[in-house]
């Protein structure tokens, strides 16, 4: 009797590209696997210090948000964790103009990320500091002065290239010119951020956080219907504040701001963006202190911990 074939071992996956963050790997035409590295970057620059832990934390804050998706009846591309520190999603082309691929296109990424504004912070203060960006652009009364940190009186929605070196704002015609769009479907967009913001709130209000803001990717899938892709909700890609300080008058970051404000209060930030202005070479980032790469890999289990509610206790996997 012959014998049964020996099973197939699973293809190795393949290496695609690495981002700021994480790499990616193909598993089928139709599955990815991000790989989260310890990696970290501010202003669109890679920082030469790794963070213990941050990798974990990011996968397993943005699985959580994910299942929250999933409860809300949210479209996403997340397929589930297969390691501590990645997961498997659905895959989507990546192309710099989807207009090109014509009007019944489906399986791609929108070359957007996509801002929600709910507090006066980050690069909207530097925009409102420089006088580009008014009060009553946010909302406000004509003329009101404006202090960091002040709610916003209504969400402020914003939208940058995604697939450029440097993100660069975009006004909402060139948006739409960009990636292919409709008026309807960025309404859709921003429907669906609000919805899914709203759920976090809910979530992260009772262990005394507040969310700032936040950016998040979108995705046409199959369907032609768009889905949430990337990861969002994260240290990385969101601002959260702690309540109690808030109400005091304080505005104590959990998040990568405090990564940010390292390099504003070194110089850095200006040097760089004095270079970016004039078209010059820009200054390598310098790596963080061993000190503030301790302080930082606490923040972000920290951070995992008050957005799930969850204890972190490290895979025995090496992150």
């Amino acid at each position: 009797m012959p014998k049964p074939p020996a099973p197939r071992a699973p293809p190795t996956p393949k290496f695609l590209r690495r981002g700021k963050v994480k790499e990616v790997y193909e598993i089928s035409p139709t599955e990815l696997e991000f790989r989260f590295t310890n990696d970290i970057s501010v202003f669109d620059k890679h920082i030469p210090s790794e963070i213990p832990h941050k990798g974990e934390t990011l996968a397993r804050t943005a699985a959580h948000w994910f299942e929250v998706c999933q409860r809300l009846k949210v479209p996403h591309h997340f397929l589930g964790l297969s390691g501590p520190t990645t997961m498997r999603v659905k895959r989507v082309q990546v192309v710099p103009e989807p207009r090109t691929l014509g009007p019944h296109a489906t399986s791609y990424l929108v070359p957007l990320e996509l801002i929600v504004r709910y507090y006066l912070a980050g690069s909207m203060w530097d925009r409102v500091k420089a006088g580009k960006v008014s009060a009553a652009d946010l909302g406000f009364p004509a003329g009101k002065t404006l202090e960091y940190g002040v709610r916003l009186p209504e969400p402020h929605f914003e939208v940058t290239t995604k697939l450029e070196p440097v993100d660069r704002l975009l006004t909402i015609p060139d948006a739409l010119a960009l990636s292919g769009l409709d008026r309807r479907q960025l309404d859709q967009i921003r429907e669906t951020i609000l919805k899914v913001d709203a759920a976090m709130q809910a979530e992260i209000g009772p262990r005394g956080l507040i969310h700032v803001d936040g950016k998040k990717e979108f995705g046409v899938d199959d369907h032609g219907g768009l889905m949430i892709v990337d990861t969002f909700g994260t240290a990385d890609e969101d601002r959260f504040w702690d309540q109690d300080a808030y109400e005091r008058g304080r505005q104590v970051d959990f998040s990568k701001e405090f990564v940010r404000q390292h390099y504003r209060s070194t110089g850095y930030y200006d040097q760089l963006q004095h270079a970016r202005e004039a078209h010059a070479a820009e200054p390598p980032i310098p790596p963080l202190p061993p000190l503030l790469v301790d302080e930082v890999s606490r923040l972000y289990t920290t951070v995992y911990q008050r957005l799930t509610g969850q204890p972190f206790a490290a895979a025995a996997t090496p992150s």
